[in-house]
């Protein structure tokens, strides 16, 4: 996906030092919730300043989930908690990736044979509320299917957005109000097809009820 498509289907941005996280509408038909997590280097020329890209893709229903605890307000009683104890363990944890069968399937095996993982957590900061981390690099399929990271505390990408309470809110519910939508709008356009079907399936029913009227008066 080039950047003017990545716009098309942008919801929202946010921007911290040198990276940027930015949700995108284009995966709620695979009822996942598409985040791309970027750094860049404003000293390097244009068109080459983006050092690192990371797509991730969460499952709608964990997602939505996540969007609960923020609005009953779990999420922030628990990032409180753990701000006073610095317990930097993962508020929420998400797995992906792509399968070494995949990547072969496509052309884009990797030199080691492995799985890539992509991996997003959400942890509190030392500076700021939350940081939105996102890492990928080799990882393992396992009998599930789920791609396991294999690359330790040294991922091939890294990009880490430091977020306050606001701006991981804003992120996160404005990507809700989005997927609400699309999910309305999903849900009308398959009733209007159902209602085209029994409409058109109705005057077939007529016109042979006709037809055979018609054959039965001829007699």
């Amino acid at each position: 996906m080039n950047e003017e498509q990545r716009n098309q289907y942008q919801i929202t941005r946010k921007d911290a030092r040198n990276c940027f996280v930015e949700s995108l509408n284009d995966a709620f038909g695979l009822e996942k919730v598409h985040l791309t997590f970027a750094t860049y280097d404003v000293n390097r020329p244009i068109g080459q300043r983006q050092t690192n890209n990371i797509g991730i893709y969460i499952a709608t229903d964990e997602f939505l989930e996540l969007c609960r605890k923020l609005e009953c307000g779990e999420l922030k009683f628990i990032m409180q908690q753990r701000q006073k104890n610095k317990d930097v363990s993962p508020i929420f944890e998400s797995l992906g990736g792509t399968s070494s069968d995949r990547l072969k399937a496509m052309g884009k095996a990797r030199a080691d044979g492995k799985s890539i993982s992509r991996t997003v957590k959400l942890i509190i900061g030392e500076r700021s509320d939350f940081l939105l981390v996102a890492d990928s690099g080799p990882g393992e399929q396992t009998k599930t299917g789920l791609i396991a990271p294999k690359f330790g505390n040294k991922p091939e990408n890294h990009v880490a957005v430091s977020m306050t309470f606001e701006t991981l809110s804003e992120l996160l519910l404005l990507t809700k109000a989005h997927y609400m939508a699309w999910r309305t709008a999903w849900y009308q356009s398959c009733f209007e097809e159902l209602n085209k079907n029994k409409s058109s399936s109705k005057k077939q029913e007529q016109k042979k009820s006709t037809e055979s009227q018609q054959f039965f008066s001829t007699e």
